[in-house]
This record gives C-alpha cells, sequence and structure tokens, in this order.
C-alpha cells in the first residue's frame, strides 16, 4: 500500500485518537484498545515506511498513550463504578445497531413460533414438549393455568432459573463468536441467530398455546414479570454474540484476530452487565411470579417497570452518555 493511501485510510481514526486523549480524565479500557490499534498501525508503517514521517507520528502517539494509561490508573473502587454508570452504557450505544439486529431477529422468531402455533395443531407439542403441555392443560382444568410456578421452592427455582438462563446468554455469546473463531465452525453470527431464533419461536408458541385457551391476558400478565428483564437479557445477550462474530467477518482495517480480540471483549463486558439482570429476573420468577393470584394492576405495574428500567439504561441512558462524552 502507498504511504498515501494507508494515511487517507486512517487518518480520521488517528484524530479521533488524539482527540480521545485530549479529555482530562480518559476512560482506561478505552485507552488499552487505542494502544493496541496504533502500536498496529505503528508496526505497519515501521516495516513499509521505516524513515517515514508518519513511522515518527505513530510512535509519538503511541508513547503518548502509553504514557496516559498509566498517569490515569484509577482505584478498584471507583473502577467498578465506571463499568456500570459509563463503561457498559457505551458500549450499548457503541453496539445499539447489533442490539437491534437481535431485537429484530427475535421479534420476527416471535411471531413465526405463533403462526406455527396458529396453522399446526401439533406445533405447541413438538416445541414445548408433550410433558409440558399435559400439565399445563391439567393447571387449566384445574383452574390454577399459572400453577407451574408455584411447584418449586422459591429457592431452589431461584437458582435453577437464574443459572438457565446466564447458560443460555453464554451460549449465545458463544456460538457468535468463540466457535467462529476456529476455522472448522462457519456459525459465527448466525450461530447467535440459530439461538435467538429458537427462543423466539418457543415464547411465540408458548404464547399463542394460552390464546388457544382464552388465557392470553393472565399468561401475559404472570408470565412477564420476570420475563420482560428475562427476554430483554436474552436478546442482550444476542446483540453480544453478534458484536463477536462480526467482528471475525468484518474486520474493518484491523487485522481479524484483532478485530476478535475487541469484539469479544466487548461481547464478554456485556456478558457481565447481564448478570445482575439475571438474578432481578430469576428473583422475580422465583419469589414474584407464583404470586399469580395478586391484583393485575400490580402485575402491570412491575412489569411496566421493568419495561421502563431496561428501556432507560440500555438505549436512553447511553445516548445520554455519549452526549456528554463528545461534549468533553
Amino acid at each position: 500500500m502507498r504511504r498515501s493511501a494507508f494515511i487517507k485510510l486512517n487518518q480520521k481514526r488517528w484524530t479521533e485518537f488524539e482527540r480521545l486523549l485530549s479529555n482530562s480524565n480518559p476512560d482506561p479500557d478505552v485507552l488499552a484498545d487505542l494502544f493496541i490499534q496504533v502500536t498496529d498501525d505503528l508496526s505497519y508503517s515501521n516495516t513499509q515506511y521505516p524513515d517515514s514521517d508518519t513511522t515518527r507520528y505513530l510512535n509519538a502517539l503511541a508513547s503518548k498513550i502509553h504514557l496516559t494509561i498509566y498517569k490515569n490508573k484509577k482505584e478498584e473502587k471507583s473502577r467498578f463504578k465506571a463499568f456500570w454508570v459509563t463503561e457498559l452504557p457505551l458500549i450499548f450505544y457503541k453496539y445499539r445497531k447489533q442490539l437491534l439486529y437481535s431485537l429484530l431477529i427475535f421479534t420476527i422468531s416471535v411471531a413465526i413460533g405463533a403462526l406455527s402455533a396458529a396453522n399446526d395443531s401439533t406445533f405447541v407439542r413438538l416445541i414445548l414438549g408433550d410433558s409440558y403441555v399435559d400439565m399445563t392443560l391439567n393447571n387449566i382444568e384445574s383452574g390454577e393455568p399459572m400453577g407451574v410456578y408455584g411447584e418449586q421452592s422459591s429457592g431452589n427455582m431461584f437458582f435453577t432459573i437464574t443459572f438457565n438462563n446466564i447458560l443460555v446468554s453464554f451460549i449465545a455469546f458463544v456460538w457468535g463468536g468463540f466457535l467462529g473463531s476456529f476455522p472448522m465452525f462457519i456459525l459465527l453470527s448466525f450461530g447467535t441467530g440459530i439461538i435467538l431464533f429458537r427462543n423466539g419461536v418457543m415464547l411465540g408458541a408458548f404464547q399463542y398455546f394460552f390464546v388457544q385457551h382464552n388465557l392470553f391476558t393472565e399468561s401475559f400478565l404472570t408470565v412477564w414479570i420476570h420475563g420482560t428483564i428475562e427476554i430483554s437479557s436474552i436478546i442482550i445477550a444476542g446483540a453480544a454474540g453478534i458484536i463477536a462474530g462480526n467482528s471475525i467477518l468484518f474486520p474493518g482495517t484491523y487485522s481479524r484476530m484483532t478485530s476478535f480480540k475487541r469484539g469479544f471483549k466487548d461481547g464478554t463486558k456485556i456478558l457481565i452487565g447481564l448478570i445482575p439482570m439475571f438474578v432481578i429476573a430469576g428473583f422475580l420468577e422465583s419469589y414474584v411470579t407464583r404470586l399469580y393470584d395478586m391484583p393485575n394492576l400490580l402485575k402491570l405495574t412491575i412489569i411496566l417497570l421493568s419495561f421502563a428500567g431496561m428501556l432507560w439504561y440500555v438505549v436512553l441512558y447511553p445516548i445520554k452518555i455519549n452526549k456528554k462524552n463528545e461534549l468533553h
């Protein structure tokens, strides 16, 4: 590559690095990412144009980033706070398109599951299993269609559900990136799409099953007490898998390995951020959803508050933080 082309390709990114370095309190993790990118550029420039002004410029920029990293080390306590208050919301903003893709895949899958159940009387049993359908039909006949949520003890239910939800999110992430990093696996982001599709179809079939028995309102107001946070978190986990997979498929100006490391790192941070959400969802399902006789207004209030909380932290708050960060 001609030096002029190399400069033209990366100049905008280098300028952005300088802008970030001018901030009074830059994020250490962001600086670490910058350092990796600049050193990659420096290595290429040093090989192709060893005595050029470009190489000297990148060497100076890398040194500046290196010094800033050590100058701006934070205490562990403030680092923990910064992760939840600033870092994770900015990651959500950065990958807002991937979040949207994950939401669209899941929503379309739910519709497919519901339509399939509506047009095939055997589909619900195929997806949910005979034992679950028969158990639910017995509960409906006995006047307790949501009785499944009261069968286990709250403590056992909490740990089982929370672990299962975290496992599902981990699988969605791994199928998107980790497996795709090996040549024998060609799933990449499509693997995450399969996980989202399967869970969406299950949800669609599940909800339509209750529509068929004129119990949609009761099932919705019960299941979505915990489902609002749980399903939102699964969609976000899907986005993390897409991020990891796309980092391999579309490395941009980075080497494929460097791009994968960046995508995998950000995806892992999202998974860490989901753990408290799954714990909350598990608590609601184990200790609150089982109280299916509570007033519908109270159920609806919990659902709306959960939805508002997820919408604020994952969508609205990141927009605010990003604008604030740009002003600095």
